[in-house]
């Protein structure tokens, strides 16, 4: 039996050795125990990692191009990403392998599981793609409206910040709250991915990704002739027809000029020859 600690690299090492020991013939060496379970665990995750690593970044920018129309959108997304992955993971290894923090979580120092970190690289890398989506999306629409770059990021960041800030608060506080458990590993994931998501919604979605984006300027939306973005047509108001003659006015009934009655027209007439007679 080995007398140091079966993570330990000196028992890994361990288990490397006695497998390299020819068997004799017609029999086949096995070697048990935890460390040989951490040893082939991490073989396996180390040959499959740069094909899921490939999976997931082609797919992502695929995708993103093909919704943004832009090739530096896209690298700029999964570039802060693995940012924001570097930053988790220097931090879970801060805390859980160093031993920081270890009085008020209530754990013991140890090496990182290894299968935890591929976990919480799927949970955070996805949250942190779905937030970009949201903050892109708006980004895209308002320079497709006719707005400049600068103006573009102002208001994409004004339409989404609140948005993707709380969802991302609530989010991370339910995850930080797996702290308080006396489980290491669902201590891990929790403080990780809560921590991952607090980190992107604020400091990557608020500060990093206008800042890029800011200093690219309309570099921002290029994509070779083929992949480029079609200008929308602009539609053409439709013409109205024209507006209806007024009707015609009804004209007002012509006044006829009062005749007086033939007596009265020549009564005087009358008066004057009977007065020269007289005369």
């Amino acid at each position: 039996m080995p007398s140091v600690d079966p993570q330990s690299e000196a028992a890994q090492q361990l288990v490397r050795s006695i497998r390299e020991i020819p068997a004799p013939a017609g029999t086949a060496l096995h070697v048990g125990g935890a460390s040989a379970v951490l040893v082939d665990a991490k073989h396996t995750i180390a040959h499959r990692l740069p094909l899921a690593l490939s999976l997931i970044t082609v797919s992502t920018f695929v995708l993103l191009f093909r919704f943004s129309r832009s090739v530096l959108l896209p690298l700029k997304a999964i570039v802060l990403n693995g940012v924001s992955l570097a930053a988790v993971l220097g931090a879970m290894v801060w805390i859980f392998q160093d031993g920081h923090l270890r009085s008020l979580l209530g754990f013991t120092p140890g090496p990182l599981s290894t299968t935890m970190p591929v976990l919480l690289f799927c949970i955070v890398f996805g949250l942190s793609v779905d937030y970009e989506v949201f903050v892109l999306a708006r980004i895209k629409e308002a320079h497709d409206a006719g707005q400049d770059t600068s103006a573009s990021i102002v208001t994409g960041v004004a339409r989404t910040g609140g948005i993707v800030t709380t969802a991302g608060a609530l989010l991370a506080f339910t995850l930080l709250s797996f702290g308080t458990s006396k489980v290491s590993l669902l201590q891990f994931f929790g403080i990780g991915a809560g921590f991952g998501v607090l980190l992107d919604a604020t400091l990557v979605r608020g500060v990093l990704v206008p800042a890029l984006m800011r200093l690219a300027g309309g570099l921002n939306w290029w994509a070779p002739r083929p992949f480029a973005a079609r200008p929308s047509p602009r539609p053409t108001p439709a013409r109205r027809p024209p507006p209806p003659p007024p009707p015609p006015r009804p004209r007002p009934p012509q006044q006829q000029p009062e005749q007086q009655p033939r007596q009265l027209q020549e009564q005087p007439r009358e008066q004057e020859e009977s007065r020269s007679s007289h005369a």
